[in-house]
C-alpha cells in the first residue's frame, strides 16, 4: 500500500519534472500521508465526504493554541478566546464523520461474511463489547466512544508528523546541496538509477538516517513534546517539583543546546551522528523527539519507516532546484509554533526526473 501510494505520487511528479512546473511539496507529502494513513485505518483512501485533515489542523492549533485561562482560571468560565466554543464544535463534527465511517464498516461487514482484508476499523469493530481482562479480572470493555477516541488519536498523530518531519528535511536538504549530493549517492550506490527506492533496504542507508536523526533534533514534530503529570515531589537538579505537577519537556531547546551539541548546534550537519551511537528511541536525553520511557510514541517506528521511505524515493528519484532564482540560503524557513512545528509557508521547488525507469 505504501508503495502504491508513494509511486503516484513519484508519477505526479514526473510529469511535473517534464513540464517543468513549480510543485508543492508540502501539499504533495502533506496528501500523500493523508491516503496512507486513511487507507490503513479506514481500509480507503481521503474522499470529499470523510475529509479528516482539515479537523486534525483544527485540533492541532486548538491544542496548542495560547489560553489566557491557564494563568488566570475564573476567566475560563467566560471562554473570552471561543476556544472551548470551537473545541465543541470540533468534537461535534468529528463525530459526525466517524459515526458515519463506523456504520459504513458495520454495514460492509453484515453484507459480507468473510472480507478479504481488514482495516483498522474493521478490527476495533471485531473487539468492541468484548471484555477486556488481566488474571481473570474484566477491566474494561471497548465500546463505541473508545473506538472514535483511538480512531481521532491515531488521525491527528500521524497526520501532521510524518509529513511535516519530511518537509523540513527536504528544506534543509536543498540549502545544503553537499548532503543532498551525499545521500543521492549513497540511495545510487544501493538501488543504482534503473530502480526505485525498496521498503526492505531501508536499514541499508545510513546517511539516511543521520539527516532524519540531524532533521529531527533541530525540528522536532513536538517541540514540547507532551504534557506530563509528576506522581510524586521529587528534586531534580536542586528544582523542587511538587506532586501533580505539570511538566514540558522542551526537545526544541534540548535539540539545539551548545552543552549537548557544541557550538554548531544550529547547523544543519548529518555528519555529526557519523561516530555516534545516538538514537531516536529516547534512550539518549539529548535526542527525543519522540519522548522517552513508557510514555513514549507508541507510532515511532511507523512514522520512521514512512518518513524514511518517502524521504529516500524523492530524493533518488529528482533532482531539485528552487524556483524563480532563489539561492539555497535564501529559503525561507520561518516556522508555526504550536503542539507541532510546520513550516511558515509551504516548500515549493522544480524537479527533474533522475532515474532511468
Amino acid at each position: 500500500m505504501r508503495r502504491e501510494e508513494v509511486g503516484l505520487l513519484v508519477d505526479s511528479l514526473k510529469k511535473a519534472a517534464a513540464a517543468r512546473d513549480v510543485v508543492d511539496i508540502s501539499l504533495g507529502v502533506g496528501d500523500l500521508i493523508q491516503n496512507m494513513t486513511c487507507r490503513m485505518v479506514f481500509g480507503e483512501a481521503k474522499n470529499s465526504e470523510f475529509d479528516l485533515k482539515p479537523l486534525a489542523r483544527e485540533l492541532l492549533n486548538l491544542a496548542g493554541a495560547f489560553n489566557i485561562a491557564d494563568y488566570v482560571p475564573f476567566l475560563g468560565a467566560f471562554d473570552l478566546q471561543r476556544l472551548t466554543k470551537r473545541m465543541k464544535s470540533f468534537s461535534k463534527a468529528v463525530d459526525t464523520i466517524l459515526e458515519k465511517i463506523i456504520c459504513e464498516h458495520e454495514r460492509e461487514a453484515r453484507w459480507k461474511k468473510k472480507q478479504q482484508m481488514k482495516d483498522f476499523v474493521d478490527v476495533l469493530l471485531s473487539l468492541m463489547n468484548q471484555p477486556m481482562t488481566s488474571d481473570e479480572e474484566v477491566l474494561s470493555t471497548l465500546d463505541r466512544t473508545h473506538i472514535k477516541a483511538i480512531l481521532i488519536d491515531m488521525i491527528v498523530a500521524s497526520f501532521d508528523t510524518s509529513a511535516t518531519t519530511i518537509e523540513w528535511t527536504l528544506s534543509e536538504l536543498l540549502r545544503h546541496p553537499a548532503a543532498m549530493k551525499r545521500l543521492q549517492d549513497e540511495l545510487q550506490t544501493v538501488f543504482g538509477l534503473d530502480k526505485m527506492v525498496e521498503e526492505k533496504d531501508l536499514f541499508n542507508l545510513p546517511y539516511l538516517d543521520m539527516v532524519i536523526k540531524e532533521s529531527l533534533r533541530l525540528y522536532p514534530v513536538g517541540p514540547l513534546l507532551l504534557p506530563r503529570n509528576c506522581m510524586e515531589k521529587t528534586i531534580i537538579d536542586g528544582y523542587r517539583v511538587p506532586k501533580n505537577a505539570r511538566t514540558i519537556v522542551n526537545a526544541w531547546a534540548i535539540g539545539r543546546d551548545p552543552n549537548a551539541w557544541s557550538d554548531n548546534a544550529e547547523e544543519f550537519l548529518p555528519e555529526r551522528f557519523a561516530d555516534t551511537s545516538i538514537d531516536l528511541r529516547g534512550h539518549d536525553f539529548q535526542l527525543l523527539p519522540f519522548g522517552s520511557g513508557r510514555r513514549g510514541c507508541p507510532g515511532m517506528q511507523l512514522g520512521l519507516t514512512i518518513t524514511r521511505f518517502v524521504l529516500a524515493q524523492l530524493v533518488h528519484c529528482f533532482n531539485w532546484e528552487l524556483p524563480d532564482g532563489v539561492l539555497p540560503n535564501e529559503l525561507d524557513m520561518s516556522e508555526i509554533f504550536g503542539l507541532s512545528m510546520p513550516r511558515a509557508n509551504h516548500l515549493v521547488a522544480v524537479p527533474k526526473y533522475r532515474l532511468r525507469v
